[in-house]
């Protein structure tokens, strides 16, 4: 059984800022994170460290086809349904 997924969208985001060095609100939702700096390594820790907080949709493949930061909240962090 999976543990519920323990992070939002502000997680995501001072995750990748913390992993490019710069504070959340410098990391632009519509830029290309690998022009930003983001490297192949620090995803694979991202979505480690993401699967471990119980995000199942973490994957590597999936957010490395499209590295940009609302490509990946919408993977990573869906909006409710509801």
């Amino acid at each position: 059984m999976s543990e519920p997924v323990t992070f939002g969208r502000q997680d995501v985001i001072a995750d990748v800022a913390a992993a490019l060095g710069v504070a959340p609100h410098e990391v632009p939702e519509d830029a290309d994170l690998t022009d930003a700096g983001l490297d192949s390594v620090r995803l694979m820790s991202l979505v480690e460290k993401w699967r471990s907080a119980g995000a199942e949709q973490a994957d590597f493949a999936t957010l490395a086809a499209e590295p940009v930061l609302s490509a990946w909240l919408d993977v990573l962090v869906p909006a409710d349904p509801a």
